[in-house]
């Protein structure tokens, strides 16, 4: 088998990434569909979109370091089981309120948050899980893969949400059938999750409860100059650069005049290039933080760049590009931090960098929508780069200098991954 495609010989493996694609098209297409209720019942206002984005993001930040308890005391098959019929009654629910046209954007802020708190607990006990199903040879290539799984949903599901919804008329009825859509495809990933066979998974022993459980992972993390200087990087580039769902939806409408059907091809647009970063991600069989470094200072130069586009097809030329330095640096990132990590340590250790990822969308998306409305769409792609750049920087000052003896021996700077 190919290396680029090496952990899909495991059959665990290759039900979770069947399930996992057609789920992830259906949550793209629902978050397309979400952004664009938002506007069409708040006359396109970016404040409101912000505030939509950070409730659904808010949970995570609240809520994934005791869902990082949760994951190493619990089946992690049974715990993914329910979050994700957790998240699809919340996705029913909202479709069902737009299509009978009684959705108000209070309605949908309550849902979001709700959903948010699905995927809250979800988060960490995916991440982890997939370090369960294959072995420690071919995690570097399945999260890679897992990656890419994601992206080719995101070149999918965006462009097919945008296609529906206009060929449905553009309203707030046609986005509910969009979103129920998605409740549905949450059962792929139920159903593989129940066919897997458990007799080929490595799952550790459930962690005993114990006082401090969540202190611990904490405590073990800052220890470790590298997972911190990852920590920083990621909460910057999350935070202010990665709130794809506001600028491109400010972009489309308000800069080049655009309506749904564009504003879903640049969400596919950047997808391209997230999954061209995977499939090399996946490739990969030695990680340094370095990596991880020029990533997120690509990234934000590309942003910055991405935020001067004088056209819409200029713009959206770009968008692969950054979806390249995007997946570089995350996939770098989270296959570094579980490769590194403890098992018994792992669910917290993941919590933790989901809710550095994730968690800081609940305070930048709200400051880059309002951003947007106060000084325009494009800052809000020129401050999200200039500020994914300032991290990078002060991460690699404040932790990411190696000792003399550091420099000396390259090795323990790297995770390596034997070949397929």
């Amino acid at each position: 088998m190919s290396p680029t495609f090496r952990a899909l010989h495991n059959p665990n493996y290759r039900r979770y990434a069947l399930g996992s694609l057609i789920s992830n098209t259906g949550t793209w297409m629902q978050r397309v569909a979400q952004d664009w209720l938002v506007l069409r019942l708040t006359d396109g206002s970016g404040t409101a979109l912000g505030i939509t984005t950070g409730l659904q993001f808010l949970p995570v930040l609240l809520l994934s370091p005791y869902a990082g308890v949760i994951a190493d005391r619990f089946p992690k098959r049974r715990l993914l089981q329910l979050t994700q019929l957790t998240m699809a009654l919340a996705s029913l629910v909202l479709g069902v309120l737009a299509v009978t046209g009684v959705a108000e954007v209070w309605m949908v802020y309550v849902i979001a948050f709700l959903f948010g708190i699905g995927s809250a607990f979800d988060a960490p006990a995916r991440q982890s899980f997939v370090s369960e199903m294959v072995g420690p040879d071919d995690l570097t290539n399945a999260v890679g893969l897992n990656s890419a799984t994601f992206n080719a949903a995101r070149i999918m599901g965006p462009g097919l949400a945008g296609l529906m919804i206009g060929a449905m008329g553009g309203g707030a009825w046609a986005t509910g059938w969009v979103i129920m859509i998605n409740a549905l495809s949450y059962g792929a990933v139920i159903w593989q999750l129940q066919h897997m066979d458990p007799t080929l998974l490595r799952s550790p022993k459930p962690v005993e409860r114990t006082p401090g459980m969540l202190l611990e992972g904490v405590r073990y993390i800052r220890s470790q100059p590298k997972r911190m200087a990852i920590l920083v990087m990621v909460f910057f580039a999350g935070t202010f650069g990665m709130n794809f769902q506001i600028t491109s939806a400010l972009m489309a409408t308000h800069v080049f005049g655009k309506g749904a059907g564009e504003f879903g091809i640049l969400g596919s647009a950047m997808a391209v290039g997230s999954l061209i970063g995977a499939l090399l991600a996946a490739r990969r069989v030695r990680i340094r933080l370095r990596l991880v470094a020029g990533a997120g200072l690509g990234f934000g130069a590309t942003e910055i760049v991405a935020g001067l586009m004088p056209t819409y097809v200029a713009f959206a030329l770009i968008c692969p590009l950054i979806g390249v330095c995007t997946l570089t640096m995350l996939n770098s990132a989270n296959a570094t931090m579980q490769l590194e990590s403890l098992p018994a340590l792992r669910g917290r250790v993941m919590a933790l960098y989901m809710t550095i990822v994730m968690g800081g969308t609940p305070i930048g998306s709200p400051f880059i929508g309002w951003v947007g409305e106060q000084f325009g769409a494009r800052w809000t792609l020129l401050g999200g780069g200039l500020l994914t750049i300032v991290g990078v920087v002060l991460a690699v000052a404040l932790f990411a200098r190696p000792s003399r003896e550091e420099e000396s021996d390259a090795e323990p700077h790297a995770v390596t991954v034997r070949a397929a």
